[in-house]
């Protein structure tokens, strides 16, 4: 009897958890999806808007889409968000200020599927770090991790382990360097500390950053026209791809921790070849197909709790 009672009242805790867990899947995918379009915007602003202009104001952006939402829970937590404030800045400088800029930067010089598909490296960084402060990933997701990592590679080198890299593509590394090293910070992020207040923290935090740059671009470079070619991309990057976007992530990594959330990611190259043939019309051949169903299968048996 006790031993019934027991199984029947574990089993909607398992289910919870289980729930919990996909529930996080999802709001790695989601981001993962509006990231993927961002990198078809910030490819189209190349050339009209100078990437450290193009990242501020996207941060601009995302702070005024946030603050309305987050002003009231970042008031109430000021005297939290005093004492964390280092460990903030620092997620800020990785996650707001440098990953963005290095992707702007980027795109200056590389497509837009080249920056999805090396971004696809930063889940590998992610594990890594995970590994490193003692998460067990389990045979069955370092094998779809692996799995996954390799369709990525052939994704990038047309079907061949074999690369020929333009700036943007040592660009977008570090950028994925970046990202990893600002996903693993979240894990330590203060359970405390409202998601909301802490994203609207660091986008000021971010944007104070970039502020001195932004300042040195003007005085350089001028400013940008004002057009739908360029204000377009700038919202998308600023209210979806920023706000929106990293809301999601920030909490699918509470949730699932980083190295899951990173298996999902690698379905990056996977969005952008399929929004580049609807949106640009590239085509995608057998080869391509067959990569993206690798990663798929890769991102199936990585994303499993076990």
């Amino acid at each position: 009897m006790d031993r019934a009672r027991t199984v029947s009242h574990a089993e909607p805790g398992s289910t919870g958890r289980k729930g919990a867990a996909g529930f996080g899947v999802l709001l790695a995918l989601l981001a993962t999806v509006v990231w993927s379009g961002s990198f078809v915007a910030t490819r189209g602003m190349a050339g009209t808007v100078p990437p450290v202009q193009a990242v501020f104001w996207r941060w601009i952006i995302a702070l005024l889409t946030v603050a309305p939402l987050a002003a009231r829970q970042a008031w109430r937590q000021r005297a939290l968000i005093r004492r964390h404030l280092g460990f903030i800045a620092l997620a800020s400088l990785f996650g707001v200020a440098l990953y963005n800029t290095l992707v702007h930067q980027a795109g200056l010089t590389t497509s837009a599927s080249n920056m999805g598909t090396i971004m696809a490296a930063s889940p590998v960084i992610m594990a890594l770090y995970a590994r490193l402060g003692g998460e067990r990933l389990g045979a069955r997701r370092t094998f779809g991790m692996l799995l996954a990592a390799f369709g990525v590679l052939l994704l990038v080198g047309d079907g061949s382990i074999g690369f020929d890299f333009a700036a943007g593509d040592l660009w977008m590394f570090a950028a994925a360097l970046s990202f990893a090293t600002y996903s693993a910070l979240l894990r330590r992020k203060p359970a405390e500390l409202g998601g909301l207040a802490f994203l609207l923290t660091t986008f000021v935090l971010g944007a104070l950053m970039l502020a001195p740059a932004y300042a040195a671009s003007l005085h350089a470079q001028g400013g940008f026209e004002t057009t739908p070619g360029t204000v377009g991309p700038l919202l998308y990057v600023g209210v979806f791809s920023s706000a929106v976007a990293f809301f999601a992530w920030n909490k699918a990594v509470s949730v699932i921790g980083p190295a899951r959330a990173g298996v999902v990611y690698y379905l990056q190259p996977v969005c952008v070849a399929g929004l580049g043939l609807l949106l640009l019309g590239e085509p995608t051949g057998p080869e391509q197909l067959a990569c993206m169903a690798l990663i798929l299968g890769g991102v199936g048996l990585g994303s499993a709790r076990r």
